[in-house]
């Protein structure tokens, strides 16, 4: 695996909170306002909290605490510690009461599924964990972040195949617990397969609606040079989760087709580049149309990376575009 994928998926962060912490981080809060009677799930967006996974690992009360100023209700975890039933060094009774002291919720969780989802791995996750951990915490989804990502330059349709399977018998497992699997995408799903399908067509068409969701990333499928439009409209009701992530103006180069299918993941990244939510070259104000055809029960803000200095600053400017330009 190359260094720059190895820094995307970390599940540690680096610096020093304090950084954040004072009247930088004080300003970044003061007009946070948390929507207290939201209707839909674009006014009462949610964050992944993996956009701040440096600063929760070194201080996660701080943090959240921050995340509920700004204004957010709920949050989309990631990272469980399965061994120690734990997030980010917090036993999980504890962090559901850390996050209701705050106001917040969680909703969904990104878990780690990716040898559960390779046909060529004979060790698998355990879902029935993930359910358990799901449940404790009040969640009604446990998404698959990522597939098996160590050979993504040879996925063959019978992967997808198999994993579209694999997250059919993982819905049927969570259904009795009153919970849904999901899955959620990047760009390379999109990449085309001689027959003119690809990755995620497969997927959608060979798991149960009823089973299993999926959570679009708006950023990656149009970093793939397609239109969330027209998914919503080829399978409506399916994505019941979207990722509110905006693309830097400059870095808005297609990252599929012949140039790149083959190429190292390094070579890729480098022409990605996030942004706050409103001030790059995605078009949310036309996506959200298609919000109720699409099936939306939750949307959250993420930013895979973080440029400004004050990472706080840069979550609450997201949060706030939302509330004044997409919510209704």
């Amino acid at each position: 695996m190359q260094n720059s994928r190895r820094k995307f998926l970390k599940q540690v962060g680096i610096g020093a909170l304090s950084a954040y912490v004072g009247s930088s981080l004080l300003s970044a809060c003061d007009s946070g306002t948390k929507v207290a009677s939201a209707t839909g799930p674009i006014k009462n967006i949610g964050l992944q909290i993996f956009s701040l996974r440096d600063l929760l690992f070194q201080d996660p009360k701080l943090t959240l605490e921050t995340v509920s100023k700004i204004g957010y209700s709920h949050i989309e975890t990631f990272g469980v510690d399965v061994a120690n039933n734990a997030f980010w060094g917090i036993k999980v009774p504890d962090l559901k009461k850390l996050l209701a002291d705050n106001g917040l919720s969680t909703h969904s969780g990104h878990y780690d599924m990716s040898k559960y989802l390779d046909r060529n791995s004979t060790e698998k996750e355990s879902i029935e964990k993930y359910i358990e951990v799901a449940q404790a915490l009040g969640q009604k989804y446990v998404i698959a972040p990522v597939n098996p990502m160590h050979d993504l330059n040879n996925l063959k349709v019978e992967d997808y195949q198999y994993a579209a399977e694999q997250l059919n018998k993982a819905g049927e497992l969570a259904k009795q617990a009153g919970i849904k699997i999901g899955y959620h995408n990047h760009f390379w799903e999109f990449r085309q397969f001689a027959n003119n399908t690809r990755g995620l067509d497969i997927m959608l068409a060979f798991t149960e609606k009823d089973l299993v969701a999926f959570e679009m990333d708006l950023f990656w499928i149009e970093k793939a040079g397609l239109n969330p439009l027209t998914y919503i409209e080829k399978y409506p009701g399916r994505f019941e989760m979207w990722h509110v992530k905006d693309m830097d103006k400059q870095f808005t180069k297609t990252v599929i087709g012949e140039q790149y299918d083959q190429a190292p993941l390094d070579s890729i990244f480098k022409e990605v580049k996030y942004t706050e939510v409103g001030t790059g070259a995605i078009d949310f104000a036309n996506i959200i149309q298609a919000a109720e055809k699409s099936g939306l029960v939750h949307a959250f803000v993420e930013q895979d990376d973080i440029y400004l200095p004050n990472k706080f600053e840069s979550v609450k400017k997201s949060y706030e575009y939302v509330q004044k330009y997409l919510a209704k």
